[in-house]
């Protein structure tokens, strides 16, 4: 039910009326393929995505690249596992060329980043080197554009 998974992720809060007419299915095929879905962890949960620059919610972004030292027996897992438990940390992930590990950070300002970085990541011995870019403006995110298309309000004359 590969459909089902990709409805879900472009629409999380149809109902399983909604998918089971869009699939051909029934609503008891859907809830029972849903609840495995969830039992196995294929679904992990359910997020809403909200243009946080359109409240007055202050929140800074940034991606941190980092160069860090295998841990012996656990390779990236260990540094990897560490890095989730911060709160300011969304994302993380292991990547391939000049950088290790590729985070996505939040603060409430530019300083809460660099904060993070200086007291929380330079700290620790596996850690050889950071990069960070801050998220200046985002186009669109999780496959939906957020930004608003300007309405041209000037009047057409005649000549």
């Amino acid at each position: 039910m590969d459909t089902l998974l990709i409805a879900l992720e472009n629409n999380a809060r149809l109902s399983n009326r909604q998918l089971a007419a869009m699939l051909g299915k029934t609503e008891e095929e859907v809830e029972a393929a849903i609840e495995a879905y969830e039992r196995e962890g294929v679904i992990l949960g359910y997020k809403t995505l909200i243009n946080w620059d359109k409240t007055d919610r202050d929140l800074c972004h940034a991606r941190i690249e980092l160069k860090v030292i295998p841990q012996s027996g656990h390779g990236f897992d260990e540094i990897a596992n560490q890095l989730m438990q911060y709160d300011q940390v969304e994302t993380v992930y292991l990547m391939s060329g000049a950088y290790d590990l590729a985070l996505t950070v939040r603060g409430k300002s530019f300083k809460d980043v660099a904060l993070f970085v200086s007291q929380c990541l330079a700290p620790i011995d596996a850690v050889q080197s950071t990069s960070t870019h801050f998220v200046l403006k985002k186009y669109k995110e999780r496959g939906k554009s957020v930004i608003e298309k300007e309405i041209d309000t000037r009047e057409v004359t005649g000549l």
